[in-house]
């Protein structure tokens, strides 16, 4: 794993529009990372790998960033006969690690960005199918301090917007919220008081950005809200590119 690139040729940005894996794109592409697919995985419910709320959404932010996407639909992710969380995951992963080599055969892939900050859960798998495909990975998030990262995303001009929270203190006023600087110095305190991490790594919320200097159009949301129990998110009736 790098945090540098160091491969030339074709480029795979595992991709759901979430803050994290789009500044991992936006790093690579900085890089000079010939990045040629965006890679989305569907899920139709909770995941130990993948962002979950929303991520129909990645079709609108690629067409914004113009790099074609890949999309891993419902029907072809098959998880649900494992039988702990170690499964799930390698399970989780087999649709991905299809798609790359698909990928691989029309492109010959060079690597694949990730957005991981401090999951070893993710992290290590994600590194072990780069080893059985022969593949780099580009991680420029990885245990890089959360405050510094969040700021770094504000001062390059990322827009961000809370999608779903499920963590002790993120009540459903956070529901659709901007994830500004004033967001951050309440996660901060949130982090104190409750340990809520401030990228949200744990699954405490998750986000889409809406704009960046990797778009050329931002994106409009409309939604609804839902609120059940001590977690919530935002259903997406209307998005549109500006």
């Amino acid at each position: 794993m790098t945090d540098d690139a160091t491969r030339g040729g074709a480029w795979v940005s595992l991709f759901s529009g979430g803050k994290d894996s789009s500044w991992a794109l936006y790093r690579a592409l900085e890089s000079g990372l010939p990045v040629e697919r965006l890679l989305t995985v569907h899920t139709t419910g909770d995941s130990y790998m993948y962002h979950v709320p929303e991520t129909e959404l990645a079709g609108l932010a690629a067409e914004s960033i113009g790099i074609p996407l890949v999309e891993v639909e419902p029907d072809d992710f098959r998880a649900a006969d494992a039988v702990d969380s170690a499964a799930q995951g390698d399970a989780e992963l087999e649709p991905m690690e299809a798609a790359l080599r698909d990928l691989d055969a029309d492109l010959s892939v060079a690597g694949v960005t990730a957005g991981a900050v401090e999951s070893e859960y993710q992290t290590s798998r994600i590194e072990a199918m780069c080893d059985r495909l022969g593949i780099d990975l580009f991680a420029p998030l990885w245990q890089r301090d959360p405050m510094t990262l969040a700021e770094e995303m504000l001062d390059a001009g990322f827009e961000v917007t809370i999608l779903q929270v499920a963590a002790a203190g993120l009540d459903e006023s956070w529901l659709g919220r901007s994830l500004d600087r004033d967001a951050l110095a309440d996660l901060a305190d949130l982090h104190d008081e409750y340990g809520v991490h401030v990228l949200g790594e744990g699954g405490e919320f998750e986000t889409f950005v809406t704009n960046g200097p990797h778009m050329d159009r931002g994106i409009e949301l409309e939604y609804d809200t839902e609120w059940s129990g001590n977690r919530g998110r935002i259903r997406v009736t209307d998005a549109r590119l500006d």
